[in-house]
């Protein structure tokens, strides 16, 4: 039986709703409980079932705000009863219908999870209308402590993770001048997969990495903590090239278990002596290359991604002549993955380099977030992919061998 009603008269349209589900198996009971909730002058919404297995669906999917629960159901009794609502609607307000000779149920009742107890025969219109707007009250605040202390977890969690993802930049005797930005896909969720770093080695070069672990959330985030660190340690440890990229791969399939996760990432080596840039491209993209004529796409050979084809080693390196000031962005595809405007095509390596264009020649770091404000603005929320970008800047450094 499923009723909607707005109360009696004083119940006036700007009240607050309470959408009350009753979970009674005797009509008369449930019929007085509808006579009085009438009386209490709510404006409120009411759903009867009679057992708890036909309001595992209301439970389920309807916004339900209040349960009035008989302890004495055909398929449950007691504190089970409660039990079994709080674990269907954890931040639902439930009220236990108890008996005259019941004293302790409401008690214990209390004590397993609902925030209040009425004895049948002395409920009084006024005395239901409080404990349903005291019950529904509390229920919200606990939901909402619940919500603020999940957002910190998740925050303190995120910290952790971008410390991971996100490094600060081993940089000796190299004035490059290095920007980074980092964004999960949506608001509210974990980081992903991407990770980036830049590391100044023995040998005086500047080397640097943007990668891409399939899939979001905590799986792809620790992997791709993980292949950062080991890039990391293996360019220290002196790895360069295809052989980094076979270590990393075999790295990768070590960790990700059973998961078929794989990854792309674009590696950078930056000579500033010889003013050259050598890419290796794992099934990632290319790099642009900003310069005094603006800003352009790389041409560069391209690779298998890690963990497709391990026994492939296919990374061929690719040399570019750099000028004597300039600026290389690498970047995971979460900055062109996006819709461009209102067409819904995606807006692409072609989309991004216009946009690049219309933007003002200014400071690195406020150039990033302009870009992918306006990257975001075009995309109007639709898509969800994380974004990393690294950039790269240099004036008047190179040619000095």
């Amino acid at each position: 039986m499923t009723a909607a009603m707005t109360g009696t008269p004083e119940a006036a349209p700007d009240k607050p709703l309470y959408r009350i589900l009753l979970i009674e198996d005797d009509q008369g009971d449930a019929l007085l409980v509808e006579e009085l909730l009438y009386d209490t002058g709510l404006r409120f919404e009411l759903t009867t079932r009679t057992t708890l297995a036909e309001a595992r669906t209301e439970l389920a999917d309807l916004p339900i705000d209040c349960v009035l629960l008989d302890l004495h159901l055909p398929d449950v009794a007691g504190i089970d009863a409660v039990a079994a609502v709080r674990n269907l609607a954890p931040h639902t307000a439930v009220i236990v219908l108890t008996g005259l000779s019941e004293a302790q149920a409401g008690t214990e009742a209390m004590a397993a999870g609902a925030q209040d107890y009425l004895v049948k025969g002395k409920v009084e219109a006024d005395l239901l209308h409080r404990t349903v707007r005291y019950a529904v009250y509390r229920s919200r605040t606990e939901r909402a402590s619940a919500e603020a202390q999940a957002v910190r977890l998740r925050a303190e969690e995120n910290a952790r993770l971008e410390r991971g993802l996100l490094p600060q930049p081993i940089l000796d005797t190299s004035t490059v001048k290095v920007t980074s930005r980092y964004l999960p896909g949506a608001a509210m969720t974990l980081l992903g997969g991407d990770f980036l770093d830049v590391v100044e080695g023995d040998d005086g070069l500047l080397h640097a990495v943007v990668g891409d672990v399939s899939g979001h959330g905590p799986d792809a985030a620790a992997l791709g903590v993980c292949l950062r660190i080991a890039w990391r340690s293996l360019i220290l440890g002196g790895h360069r090239g295809d052989d980094l990229l076979h270590l990393m791969e075999r790295i990768l399939i070590a960790e990700r278990g059973s998961q078929q996760l794989f990854a792309t990432c674009t590696l950078l080596t930056l000579d500033q002596d010889a003013a050259t840039a050598t890419l290796h491209l794992a099934g990632h993209h290319e790099p642009l290359l900003t310069t005094a004529e603006g800003t352009r796409e790389l041409i560069a050979a391209h690779g298998i991604a890690l963990g497709i084809v391990p026994e492939l080693r296919s990374w061929p390196p690719t040399v570019i002549p750099l000028p004597a000031a300039g600026a290389l962005t690498l970047y995971t595809d979460g900055l062109t993955e996006g819709h461009n405007g209102a067409h819904g095509e995606r807006l692409g390596v072609e989309g991004l380099l216009a946009l690049i264009e219309n933007l003002p020649q200014t400071d690195p770091a406020v150039h990033i977030d302009l870009l992918i404000k306006e990257t975001h603005a075009l995309n109007a929320g639709r898509h969800s992919d994380d974004l990393a970008v690294l950039r790269l800047d240099w004036d008047g450094l190179f040619g000095r061998a």
